[in-house]
């Protein structure tokens, strides 16, 4: 007999049975990814970024929990990740709409409600913010540029000073601009992303 708890939470429950868009609480997302397991589900499946088998699934989970390559893993430390995510956890983020989890032929993929778990997630692969490098990197060329064409270097003396200025000017502006569009978008995926939490 196992003694696994494949019990779903009241609130994953209620999830699956719902017909309008999927939405979930916070209890529920956060229950979801208090499970370490879960998270490496989640971290594989946004990497591979297309539907992978329970065997993979569980081959890789239990590499990096034994800090192994997949080749060096036993037959134990395979099956006993491979029973936990065939028991409890795929069945639990299925009922969550987070992974679509075909359990008789062993298929995983990425569901709707997937997104409303990785932006709790710190993945390599989830874009980062890298606004700073750009504003330093045009500061660095802005500035040799108007020094150079100060001190009358070769290619920049027939640019005058201030035109070349100028330009840095408009590029800060429009790198800035690019920047305030961004953030928007950004801001109204994220809202869009939130208002499916209770």
């Amino acid at each position: 007999m196992s003694s696994i708890d494949t019990s779903l939470p009241d609130e994953i429950a209620s999830v699956a049975d719902s017909d309008e868009e999927q939405r979930l609480s916070k209890d529920v997302i956060f229950e979801l990814l208090k499970n370490r397991r879960r998270r490496e589900v989640l971290a594989y499946l946004l990497e591979s970024d297309e539907t992978v088998t329970l065997g993979e699934l569980a081959e890789q989970i239990a590499a990096w929990e034994n800090d192994t390559e997949v080749s060096a893993l036993s037959s134990d430390q395979r099956k006993r990740v491979y029973v936990a995510l065939y028991q409890t956890h795929l069945p639990k983020m299925d009922d969550a709409g987070i992974v679509e989890y075909d359990q008789d032929r062993g298929l995983i993929s990425l569901a709707d409600n997937a997104d409303l778990l990785m932006m709790y997630l710190d993945t390599d692969t989830h874009r980062q913010d890298r606004w700073d490098r750009w504003y330093a990197t045009l500061s660095v060329v802005g500035a040799a540029l108007v020094t150079g064409a100060f001190l009358g270097l070769p290619p920049l003396s027939s640019i005058p000073t201030l035109g070349l200025a100028g330009v840095v000017v408009v590029a800060f502006f429009l790198l800035s601009l690019a920047h305030v569009v961004t953030n928007r978008q950004l801001e109204r995926n994220v809202d869009g992303k939130l208002s499916r939490i209770e």
